[in-house]
């Protein structure tokens, strides 16, 4: 077993900690499985256990010898929100991480940060209710956006991937609403994020989450760590140049990797047999019941997306790519083609050591990240870990 090199007041609260993760992930558990699952002594999880009771942190659930013990949620609410293009989602924990409730709502393609503010305030006092509170027992919030961040300001650093909030302090204008601090990040991020703590992604170390939707991000782990790169835009691959002479993209460059396999490509493909009014998840549902054309243009994505994957496969070597977004509920039509592509243009001991898997999550991904954001700033024995 290796030494722990922090001070005894470090081991100890390093410990509590981990008892703590334990319940969140597993439940109800007796002190000897606690012991088991934590990797801890059984004197020294008497030790916790007697203190977090004595702190009415945990409740038994008999009185008799052995009981299971659980986490006593403690009081307030952590608030998450995932702003898409087209969409927002909203989800209300207990500061233990259990989801209380949750919600979405369709917004204006590319709607004004104002509108998109108003929307998640309301949204947030409906769940709040809903959940038994109000704003008022609201101890920490998190927001993802689908746009880089700036991470010393906060700002959204792109006019062109998400016009309508350009130059907003997003944070400040979501928490000023809400009377309460909010933390942002990019949404892809905050996808692996979710994906590395309760999806797909657990164990992993190195890991691309890659997010699939009216535009293409990715959340880049290395070494355990989120790399946002100096202006926010790390993960970008949706901007990725595939035709130097092909369609221009929202960014102002031409070909890029949204240009050839983002929703709107995949919708407007589709539209002279479906007509205007077709969704995407209308187009992934006709697919997967075997219509050839949905078939053919979301493989045709999924091929485009693997060759830039193929790029960041020789640039990073992740150990895993986790495939989420509202696209990836085509399953294998789209990720035989991904992995295919991945596979001939990938250097081969590269692609050899990286494993393809669609997310777990599915479009909740992004708003559960948000609120382990927010529960970060909780502190210890609270963090939605």
């Amino acid at each position: 077993m290796s030494s722990y090199s922090g001070s005894p007041a470090d081991l100890g609260r390093a410990n509590r900690q981990r008892v703590v993760e334990v319940l969140q992930e597993e439940g109800a558990l007796s002190q000897a499985e606690l012991a088991r699952a934590s990797g801890l002594s059984p004197a020294t999880i008497s030790s916790i256990v007697r203190e977090l009771e004595s702190e009415r942190r945990l409740e038994r659930e008999s009185s008799r010898r052995g009981a299971p013990l659980r986490l006593v949620p403690l009081p307030g609410f952590v608030l998450g929100f995932d702003y898409g293009h087209r969409h927002l989602r909203v989800a209300v924990a207990d500061r233990t991480g259990e989801i209380l409730a949750e919600t979405t709502r369709r917004l204006p393609r590319d709607h004004e940060a104002k509108a998109g503010v108003s929307a998640g305030v309301e949204l947030a006092k409906q769940l709040l209710a809903h959940a038994g509170g109000g704003l008022a027992d609201v101890v920490a919030c998190g927001m993802g956006l689908p746009a880089p961040v700036l991470a010393e300001t906060q700002l959204v650093g792109s006019s062109s991937i998400l016009p309508g909030w350009v130059g907003v302090h997003a944070n400040e204008q979501l928490a000023q609403a809400l009377g309460h601090p909010v933390s942002v990040d990019n949404d892809a991020n905050l996808g692996a994020v979710a994906e590395m703590t309760w999806g797909a992604g657990r164990g992993a170390r190195d890991l691309v989450y890659l997010k699939l939707a009216t535009g293409i991000g990715a959340g880049i782990v290395v070494d355990g760590s989120l790399v946002r790169g100096a202006a926010g835009t790390a993960g970008e691959i949706g901007h990725t140049t595939m035709d130097e002479h092909g369609e221009v993209c929202r960014c102002g460059n031409r070909g890029c990797l949204e240009t050839v396999a983002g929703a709107d490509t995949v919708l407007r493909l589709l539209a002279p047999q479906h007509g205007s009014d077709l969704t995407l998840h209308d187009a992934i549902d006709a697919a997967l019941a075997g219509d050839a054309g949905c078939r053919r243009v979301i493989g045709d994505a999924g091929r485009h997306i693997g060759v830039a994957l193929a790029n960041l496969v020789n640039l990073l070597s992740p150990e895993l790519i986790v495939v989420g977004g509202e696209l990836a509920g085509a399953g294998d039509i789209l990720l035989d083609p991904i992995r295919e592509a991945v596979d001939r243009y990938a250097i081969e001991t590269a692609a050899r050591a990286t494993r393809l898997v669609p997310a777990a999550l599915g479009e909740r991904a992004e708003v559960l990240g948000a609120v382990a954001l927010a529960a970060g700033r909780i502190g210890a024995d609270t963090a939605v870990v």
